[in-house]
C-alpha cells in the first residue's frame, strides 16, 4: 500500500533538493532517515523530516510496519517565487527570486491490496 507526505513552501531551491533527494530514492525508509541524518545539506532536513511523517502516517492510519517501507517516489515541485527587490548605484534596483519547494515521498510497503 502506498501512502504520502507532502511538505509544501520549503525556502529551498528545488533543484537543490533534488540533488539530495536523488541519493535516497529507492531506499528502506530506516536506511533513508539514517543517510540523509549525517548529510550537511539543509535540504536534507526537510527531506528527512517529509520521510519520517510518511513514514508516521502508514504506521498510524494504515497499520503498518515502518521497517518493512521503501521509499518509492520521492520528487520537490517548484512551489511559489517571492521576488523580492535589492537597491543599486544610480537609482537602479535588481531583483532577488527566493524559490520555495513542494516536497512530496511516497513510501509503499510491497504488497498490492
Amino acid at each position: 500500500m502506498e501512502v504520502k507526505a507532502i511538505t509544501r513552501y520549503v525556502r529551498i531551491s528545488p533543484l537543490k533538493v533534488r540533488l539530495v533527494m536523488d541519493v535516497v530514492r529507492g531506499m528502506p525508509v530506516d536506511r533513508a532517515l539514517s543517510t540523509l541524518q549525517y548529510m550537511p545539506q539543509k535540504a536534507a532536513r526537510e527531506v528527512f523530516r517529509t520521510i519520517k511523517s510518511a513514514a508516521a502516517n502508514a504506521e498510524n492510519n494504515f497499520d503498518l510496519d515502518p521497517s518493512d517501507l521503501v521509499v518509492k517516489t520521492i520528487y520537490a515541485d517548484q512551489g511559489p517565487v517571492l521576488k523580492r527587490f535589492m537597491p543599486r548605484a544610480r537609482g537602479m534596483a535588481n531583483s532577488i527570486r527566493k524559490p520555495t519547494t513542494h516536497i512530496t515521498v511516497i513510501v509503499d510497503d510491497g504488497e498490492i491490496y
